[in-house]
């Protein structure tokens, strides 16, 4: 298990630390503005993103979020030379905590294809879903 964790919510000082740490851990796209995921999430009462530190270091993510229907899990990342510790389980059993506390009465995620990180889901629990996945863009960025 992880010694030394910490748990707390990120504010907009954190950025860039953020963004730093989902670049080392590869879940960054071109199409999606980390810094403006972040402003959402952040800016919205419905939402928040939780940090794990070792110390001063920052460690691990994730972003929770309820629409009034479910939670969404988001972003939860652990890097790479801390992974194997329990840190991306205590992040996601924070973010599930914080969601019921706002009376959210399922979670899900999304794991991208090739994600190696996928097979940690089945053993935290968490049930795969038969769901295809829709996207449409409503904002059109230039």
């Amino acid at each position: 298990m992880a010694t030394g964790l910490s748990l707390r919510k990120a504010t907009h000082a954190d950025s860039a630390a953020i963004i730093a740490l989902w670049q080392a851990c590869d879940l960054t796209r071109p199409w999606n503005d980390p810094a403006a995921d972040i402003a959402l999430a952040l800016g919205n009462p419905t939402s928040t993103i939780w940090l794990a530190h070792q110390g001063e270091q920052l460690v691990g993510t994730v972003m929770a979020g309820f629409e009034g229907h479910r939670g969404w899990i988001y972003y939860l990342a652990t890097l790479p030379r801390a992974r194997g510790q329990g840190i991306a389980a205590r992040l996601l059993r924070e973010a599930e905590n914080w969601l019921a506390a706002l009376g959210c009465p399922k979670v899900e995620l999304m794991v991208r294809e090739g994600n190696e990180a996928a097979g940690m889901y089945d053993h935290l629990g968490w049930d795969k879903q038969a769901v295809a996945v829709y996207a449409r863009w409503l904002r059109k960025d230039d």
